[in-house]
């Protein structure tokens, strides 16, 4: 987290400050098509077996009246993701073996490869939301100055970084135990995503 999010996260969990109310915050979610992506296994990276990448552009707006963070932390959290975070995407390529993770562009753009040394790189700006079944590898490879990401995860499964080919043989066996979201991050119980993690393997 940079050093300004911190305090300034700490202050709207309290006083509730930039954070728009639960009405306000529907208000802010356009229904976007679901973007998939799917990766093979790249011998460092293994990817999902089955789920995609999701990335949803231009999902959610940014009113300068609110917090863009604050926004899409209420967002996930009201949808059951949680454990959120404010940083950027580290520069290194890495995947959770355990769990999913949603990633929400709250400030500006960057390029980030997916998936992996076979995978793709895609241009990230604010407002767009991007859903990583357990297994799917990230890297940012440039980013604006002021770049802000908001990470959160569903409540089960538990947080883990995977960087090197040793841990990519027990990853094979885990990846493929983390259930299925029961919320779609952005758009709740009726949301695409759901639709395309599905439990046929």
């Amino acid at each position: 987290m940079t050093i300004l999010e911190s305090p300034k996260k700490a202050v709207e969990r309290v006083t509730g400050f930039a954070k728009p109310s639960e009405k306000k915050l529907a208000g802010l979610v356009r229904l976007r098509k679901a973007n998939a992506f799917r990766f093979k296994d790249d011998g460092l990276v293994p990817n999902h077996p089955a789920w995609p990448l999701v990335v949803y552009r231009g999902a959610v707006r940014l009113p300068a009246e609110f917090d863009p963070a604050a926004v899409m932390e209420a967002l996930f959290g009201a949808n059951g993701w949680g454990d959120s975070w404010r940083n950027g995407i580290y520069d290194y390529v890495h995947y959770h073996s355990q769990i999913h993770e949603v990633l929400g562009v709250a400030r500006d753009t960057a390029k980030v490869q997916f998936g992996g040394k076979k995978g793709r790189t895609l241009s990230l700006k604010a407002g767009d939301v991007a859903v990583l079944p357990a297994g799917t590898g990230h890297q940012c490879l440039s980013a604006s100055g002021d770049f802000l990401v908001v990470g959160a995860y569903p409540p089960s499964g538990t947080y883990d970084e995977c960087t090197t080919a040793e841990q990519h043989r027990n990853a094979l066996a885990t990846i493929p135990k983390v259930g299925r979201p029961r919320k779609d991050p952005v758009y709740g119980s009726k949301g695409p995503l759901l639709g395309l993690f599905t439990n046929a393997r």
